[in-house]
C-alpha cells in the first residue's frame, strides 16, 4: 500500500484512557509491519476532563458537547482527515459537533450494529452491554430497532453490577474475577433470549473479549478498530461528513 493511499486519523480519546489506549494497541497490532513507516498517523487527543457523560445524561445538563465538540475541531485543525471516538456513551452528545466540523466522524454505535449483518445475519434479538446513560439516551436501541431485530438490555440488578465493573476496569483492576463478572452479565442476556451481544463499552473487551463464549460477541473496539484501519489505509472511501 502507497503511502500517499493513507488516511490521518484524528482519535478523541480519554473517556476513559485505558480504553483509548487498548483501541491504539489493537490498531498497532492489526498492521503487518516490517517499519515505522507502515503504521497508521493517529492524531490522539487522550482528554479525561471531558465532564462525565453518564452525569449529563441523566442530569439533561449538557456539559460535554461542547468540550467535544472543542475536541473535534483540534483534531481536524491538526490534520486529521476523518474522527474516530473511543467511547460510546459520548456520541450521545453528537448532534451539534457534527456541524462543527468538515470531515467525517465514524460512528461506533452504527458500524457495531452493521457488524451484526457481517458476523451473525440471522440473529434476530440483540443484547447490549453498555453503560447506563448509553442504554438511556437510546443509542443503540435505536440503531437495532431500525435494523429490525429486537433489543434486550440488562436488568436493573445486572446493569448496577455491570456500573460497577465498568468503574473497577476504570480503576485499573482487570483480573480475572472482573473478568467473569462482565461475562455473568453476557450470559443473563443469552438467558433472556440474546443471539448475539453488543458490548456498547469500550472498556469491557478490555477484559472481556467473548472469546469461547457460547454466543457470538461484538466488541465495539474491535469493530471501529478494523474500520479505522479500512479508512486510513484507503482500502474503503471516506463517507461524507454527516
Amino acid at each position: 500500500m502507497r503511502m500517499k493511499t493513507k488516511k490521518i486519523v484524528g482519535v478523541m480519546g480519554g473517556m476513559g484512557p485505558a480504553a483509548t489506549i487498548d483501541f491504539m494497541s489493537k490498531i498497532t497490532a492489526i498492521i503487518d509491519s516490517g517499519k515505522d513507516q507502515d503504521h497508521l498517523h493517529l492524531i490522539v487527543d487522550q482528554d479525561p476532563t471531558v465532564p462525565n457523560r453518564q452525569v449529563a445524561i441523566a442530569t439533561g445538563i449538557d456539559d460535554v458537547s461542547p468540550r467535544i465538540a472543542a475536541m473535534a475541531k483540534r483534531l481536524e485543525a491538526a490534520g486529521a482527515e476523518f474522527l474516530v471516538m473511543i467511547c460510546n456513551t459520548a456520541h450521545a452528545f453528537l448532534e451539534d459537533v457534527n456541524e462543527e466540523i468538515n470531515i467525517p466522524l465514524i460512528s461506533i454505535v452504527e458500524e457495531s450494529v452493521a457488524e451484526i449483518d457481517r458476523v451473525c445475519p440471522g440473529a434476530s434479538v440483540v443484547g447490549v452491554m453498555a453503560t447506563d446513560g448509553c442504554l438511556n439516551s437510546g443509542l443503540y436501541q435505536d440503531a437495532i430497532e431500525s435494523s429490525g431485530r429486537k433489543v434486550i438490555i440488562p436488568d436493573d440488578s445486572n446493569l448496577i453490577e455491570l456500573m460497577r465493573l465498568i468503574h473497577t476496569i476504570k480503576a485499573g483492576n482487570e483480573n480475572v474475577d472482573v473478568s467473569n463478572a462482565v461475562e455473568a452479565v453476557a450470559r443473563s442476556l443469552v438467558a433472556s433470549g440474546a443471539e448475539v451481544i453488543i458490548s456498547g463499552c469500550t472498556e469491557i473487551p478490555i477484559v472481556f473479549d467473548g472469546q469461547g463464549f457460547d454466543s457470538p460477541v461484538i466488541s465495539s473496539t474491535d469493530v471501529l478498530v478494523n474500520r479505522t484501519f479500512s479508512l486510513a489505509m484507503g482500502l474503503e472511501p471516506l463517507p461524507e461528513n454527516n
